[in-house]
């Protein structure tokens, strides 16, 4: 296929996948239950921190953690006692526990009351998207917490593709008036994207030659953004949908 081939079948697939259709059985659908920016922003955040495996379990799972913080989750974020924090110790998604669902909650407070909120701390000046990811990393954990729950958000400087905290982003940044991405926050351009690597979206990129390095790591991400711009500058990670579209339900 030359580049231009390419990119027209990309973008078919990008047609095909990218409508309100895909949103019944992705974990987008979580965020999408609400209209408060800051509800939308934790919901969205939580569900994209457990949103690996099964994705109906997923979902199920992303529902579970809203109900337990009352359909309210900025309002719990903020407000929360401490008998309420203890009502969630017995979720478990994975290897995401009660505990470090408290640990996620406090963490999120703190980033409101200190930092002015998640959109405040994504759109630093001056930072790519990862170097930013990484500095949020640190930000989120600056209050005392347990030391196992610092794996559940990735670190792109320490070789992760961070594809659930990317694929958060785009949920974040992207508006394209399709009814999928929220596009809630205006302070970042979608061109400062990257795609969320994952399997799925990895082997399908390895098929068309848009990535040789066989790992799913940080250099692959680079690699593979690097590629996409090429085809679309200004929203690369459009190409997600393609790329995930053909992975999960073509398995191309």
């Amino acid at each position: 296929m030359t580049q231009s081939e390419l990119k027209e079948f990309l973008d078919e697939k990008v047609e095909l996948y990218n409508n309100p259709n895909f949103i019944e059985s992705d974990p987008i659908q979580i965020p999408h239950l609400y209209s408060l920016k800051e509800d939308i922003e934790i919901a969205g955040f939580l569900a994209a921190t457990i949103a690996w495996g099964n994705r109906k379990m997923i979902i199920n799972n992303a529902k579970k953690m809203m109900d337990l913080m009352g359909n309210s989750p900025y309002d719990f974020v903020m407000n929360h006692s401490e008998s309420q924090l203890e009502s969630l110790e017995n979720f478990v998604h994975r290897t995401f526990n009660g505990k470090d669902f408290v640990g996620f909650v406090k963490g999120l407070q703190h980033i409101y009351q200190n930092h002015n909120g998640l959109e405040a701390v994504f759109s630093k000046e001056n930072l790519t998207m990862q170097h930013t990811i990484s500095e949020f990393k640190q930000l989120f954990f600056e209050i005392p917490h347990l030391a196992r729950t610092e794996k559940h958000i990735s670190d792109p400087l320490n070789g992760s593709a961070a594809k659930r905290i990317n694929m958060y982003l785009r949920w974040m940044i992207r508006k394209d008036n399709k009814g999928v991405d929220l596009g809630i926050w205006n302070s970042i351009s979608p061109a400062l994207l990257s795609c969320p690597l994952d399997v799925h979206s990895g082997n399908v990129a390895r098929k068309l030659e848009l990535l040789t390095r066989k790992q799913n790591d940080a250099k692959a991400l680079s690699e593979l953004d690097t590629n996409l711009r090429l085809l679309d500058a200004t929203d690369p990670v459009k190409y997600d949908f393609a790329l995930f579209g053909l992975g999960v339900f073509e398995g191309f």
